[in-house]
């Protein structure tokens, strides 16, 4: 049985797609390993970068001014939307698609193949089942807890916290604090790794968040609920049937992609050009960012995000979010690299463009 659209993978970029699929008529098959796994992980997006059909209760809470701390504080002055998961989930419904329990192991433009033997067209295949971890792929990995919010008393909503009140040694890989108000008296607070190969693990990213919260007085009750994140930042590879990380929408440098993925997900379905020249260029950018966040020395790392959350509000924006904006990002990282101090744009030039340069230090 042929179908107008067939998409592998049903995680948030999968499902938006289905979903918008389906309400522009279109007959939908879906393809999942475990299609009604229930979504764990905590979502969040800049609140401009949410559709305009994605429904309003979705957003748990909305931060106005989130706060990010480098060595010193920076509000960021732009809206800050922290999704409820299962909402989201459920509004993403698939009912009226075709779904099927299985692996899919080769995909060509309209043709699956499943683990089963089951072979599969379509009018349209679309390959949304994110990207697989490899020792190759720097990665985001994370260990959160999520508290009573009057056990966090006095806490600012935090986008980024690098403080040094986490244990840690100096010269030791960085971690941040994330701390989000998830709605109904909840608070998720959680130690990041933002980009790493190989990135922290899970046990160091405890400990480290374990030892901050004593630091700040936040005592814990040994009974909060657990949020494990892990990722790949490397991988995806923009083209027409693929989306969400797979299809290279995910922020190389900030490990962001549910808010890109939701914005376009109806001009996917509608077939309408997702990649041009310039969302190219600015993909190739942001892995040249992740490049150079890789390679500055640990120490370093509170100071780069110190610089950056001083740039102009545009040129934040066009580089957090402006996924066809090469203008803009050509002039955030321009700006962010003639602020920086000279020891660290060398580093920043030679890891970016691939020159060696022998350092100082």
């Amino acid at each position: 049985m042929t179908t107008d659209l067939l998409i592998c993978g049903l995680g948030p970029a999968g499902r938006a797609i289905a979903h918008r699929g389906l309400a522009r008529g279109l007959t939908v098959t879906v393809v999942d390993p475990a299609p009604r796994r229930t979504w764990t992980a905590t979502y969040a997006a800049w609140a401009d970068e949410l559709p305009h059909w994605l429904v309003s209760d979705v957003v748990a809470t909305t931060i106005s001014r989130p706060m990010v701390w480098g060595t010193q504080a920076h509000v960021v002055d732009r809206p800050y939307a922290v999704l409820d998961t299962g909402r989201l989930q459920s509004s993403l419904s698939v009912d009226g698609a075709r779904v099927i329990t299985d692996h899919a192991v080769e995909i060509a433009h309209e043709r699956v193949i499943l683990a089963s033997g089951t072979e599969l067209t379509a009018g349209r295949v679309i390959d949304a089942r994110g990207l697989a971890r490899s020792p190759r792929r720097a990665e985001q990995t994370a260990y959160g807890l999520i508290v009573d919010t009057g056990r966090a008393a006095g806490l600012d909503p935090l986008f980024m916290d690098w403080r040094a009140d986490n244990g840690a040694p100096a010269d030791a890989a960085r971690s941040f604090l994330y701390a989000v108000p998830l709605g109904d008296g909840r608070m998720l607070l959680e130690e990041t790794c933002l980009a790493g190969k190989p990135a922290l693990s899970g046990t160091c990213l405890r400990a480290r968040l374990r030892h901050r919260l004593r630091s700040r007085g936040i005592r814990l009750t040994g009974t909060e609920t657990v949020e494990h994140v892990r990722f790949p930042v490397q991988g995806g590879r923009p083209g027409r049937d693929r989306f969400g990380a797979a299809g290279g929408f995910l922020h190389p440098a900030t490990g962001y992609s549910v808010g890109a993925a939701l914005t376009s997900a109806d001009a996917m379905v509608a077939g309408l050009r997702i990649w041009p020249a310039q969302a190219r260029a600015v993909q190739r950018l942001r892995e040249a960012g992740l490049r150079a966040l890789l390679a500055l020395p640990p120490e370093d790392i509170p100071l780069f995000f110190d610089t950056f959350f001083t740039l102009p509000a545009a040129a934040q924006r066009a580089y957090l979010s402006g996924r066809t904006d090469l203008g803009g990002t050509v002039t955030a990282m321009r700006l962010l690299f003639e602020a920086l101090p000279w020891r660290l744009r060398r580093r920043i030039a030679s890891a970016t463009l691939g020159i060696t340069v022998r350092s100082h230090r």
